[in-house]
């Protein structure tokens, strides 16, 4: 049962076929309000498509998935309306051209716009600069972002941001709306080890209010459970013949199959493999894009 903010994320068999084979499937999840959840798996395995379609920006194609109550891939929008991204790189990427105070006056006029209610709309122009500006002192106070520690403030420009400093600034705009699930991709990317562990405290401090979080990583904690695309899963102390919940060698089915050969000696070019595993992620990343 969800609580009162955040949502129970399940998935069965949970998939995604895009024109050049499987782009992730057979992924099971079991995730409670308010918990973290690590996503992990080689470059190209659909460890991004895995977190969009989780939230509903992503049609999946085999299985099924429920969030919040809302099954996939039928309510796709309910789910949208519960779910925000942070920082998915390809998708809602940062500007780099505008100013720290910009991008979140930005992100609260497009969450008043398309997620508010109408009746936010109608409230006169003070009030609706000062419930924004409230919001977002809230939201950089739980991603724990400073604006005053900056070196212009809030003028800093988006690019002069240290790769931590932006991971914070996408999580408070994500923020913003309140969401009952939050995905962020690439969490560790770059980041120093004790930047990392400053990473996974964000995130332990936000499910902590309620949130539930799902989170692509290089390595997660070893108290974070892990769903892996491509590969065995890891939860919490597992034994090592505990049963995998997500297929670990889930190969594309292409027309070309690089895979396999009529000889009996042949041996797989994994390479090609690999080619096609990415550029299958790279057609559902510019479908989602499109979207």
């Amino acid at each position: 049962m969800d609580s009162p903010h955040g949502a129970a994320v399940k998935a069965e068999d949970f998939g995604l076929k895009g024109p050049r084979g499987w782009v992730f499937r057979n992924i099971a999840i079991d995730a409670a309000p308010g918990s973290i959840t690590a996503v992990e798996g080689p470059s190209g395995s659909g460890r991004t498509c895995l977190l969009l379609a989780l939230t509903g920006r992503m049609k999946p194609t085999a299985g099924h998935a429920e969030v919040g109550g809302h099954r996939l891939p039928k309510k796709m929008a309910a789910v949208r309306r519960i779910a925000a991204l942070g920082p998915v790189s390809g998708v809602n990427d940062l500007d780099q051209a505008l100013t720290v105070a910009e991008q979140l006056r930005e992100g609260a006029l497009l969450q008043r716009r398309y997620e508010g209610p109408i009746r936010a709309l109608l409230r006169p122009r003070g009030e609706r600069r000062a419930s924004a500006a409230a919001r977002i002192e809230e939201a950089l106070a739980v991603a724990g972002l400073d604006l005053a520690t900056l070196p212009k403030g809030p003028r800093t420009s988006v690019r002069d941001l240290e790769r931590l400093e932006s991971v914070r600034l996408s999580v408070a705009i994500a923020l913003l709306g309140d969401p009952r699930l939050l995905a962020l991709d690439d969490l560790d990317l770059k980041l120093s080890d004790a930047e990392r562990a400053e990473a996974w405290s964000l995130l332990r401090a936000i499910a902590a209010r309620g949130t539930t979080v799902f989170a692509v990583c290089s390595e997660a904690p070893q108290d974070i459970p892990v769903v892996r695309t491509g590969t065995p899963a890891r939860t919490p102390d597992a034994k090592p013949d505990s049963a995998p919940a997500a297929e670990t060698d889930a190969k594309p089915e292409t027309d070309a199959k690089p895979e396999t050969s009529t000889k009996p000696d042949a041996k797989p070019d994994t390479n090609a493999k690999t080619e096609t595993n990415t550029k299958g992620t790279d057609d559902a990343l510019a479908e989602a894009r499109r979207a």
